[in-house]
Order: C-alpha cells, then sequence, then structure tokens
C-alpha cells in the first residue's frame, strides 16, 4: 500500500527534527530527485509505488545523473541544492529522507537498490552492513 504524503513528510519531520513541514518537504525532494538519478529499473519503479505519488514522480523524472556519486559527493550535492545548507546540514537531510524511504521500501527491496550503488549508501539510508556481501536476501 502507498504511504501517503502527510505521514511521509511527518516522518520526515520527526527523524530530521525540522520547525515546519516546509523544511522536510524541501529536504525530502531534493534528495527524492538525486536518488532517482542513480536508480534504474524495477527497483526505481518498485520505490516509487510505495512512496507517496508526490514523491514517485521526483523520484521517478530526474534529471540522469553524468556519474554514479559515491555517499560523500551524495551529501556534497545534496548541500548544493539546499539553499543555505552546509554539508553537515545535508548529511542530516539526506539520513532523514532516506531512513523514511528505507522504512518504506522493506528490506528485501533496499538489498538491491544498495546494489545498485556505490558502497556506503546503506549507511546514508541509516542500514549499516545491509549491503555487504554474502547476506542472504532475505535476511
Amino acid at each position: 500500500m502507498r504511504m501517503q504524503w502527510d505521514a511521509f513528510l511527518a516522518a520526515v519531520q520527526e527523524r530530521g527534527e525540522y520547525p515546519s513541514r516546509r523544511e522536510a518537504d524541501r529536504a525530502a525532494r531534493v534528495v527524492l530527485a538525486l536518488l532517482g538519478a542513480h536508480l534504474v529499473g524495477n527497483e526505481r519503479a518498485e520505490l516509487a509505488a510505495g512512496l507517496p505519488e508526490t514523491c514517485a514522480l521526483v523520484l521517478l523524472n530526474p534529471l540522469p545523473a553524468a556519474e554514479p556519486l559515491g555517499p560523500e559527493r551524495f551529501v556534497r550535492a545534496t548541500a548544493a541544492w539546499i539553499e543555505g545548507a552546509t554539508e553537515e546540514t545535508a548529511q542530516w537531510d539526506v539520513g532523514a529522507v532516506l531512513s523514511v524511504v528505507a522504512d518504506t521500501a522493506g528490506d528485501s527491496l533496499m538489498r538491491r537498490i544498495l546494489l545498485q550503488l556505490p558502497p556506503g549508501y546503506d549507511l546514508l539510508f541509516g542500514r549499516p552492513g545491509m549491503s555487504e556481501p554474502g547476506l542472504p536476501p532475505e535476511a
């Protein structure tokens, strides 16, 4: 079942400790646009199907990434897209949004998503060790 936009934003706002929904909305849109540029195929479509329609549209219609960004560069790119952000605040934004995305996706889909991304994204999603080789797909 698709998560509702208000519930998604409320979760991001709570995790990010944002004083307003507007800040949670801004972080969610930037992070999801950057994530969408790095995911392809069934995993991106399956993730979008479980997210609110607003999130799905952002995730499914990104500008294509010129090259895959490692986790540190992903955070720096987030900082560049959010007015007044620093790398430290962008790290917070990324963690707030991607941890809610991971909860929505579930472990099986998250493992497949992490296979598409450079090493280290498991930490951004708040799932340390999930992308380690040798773990069974449904562990």
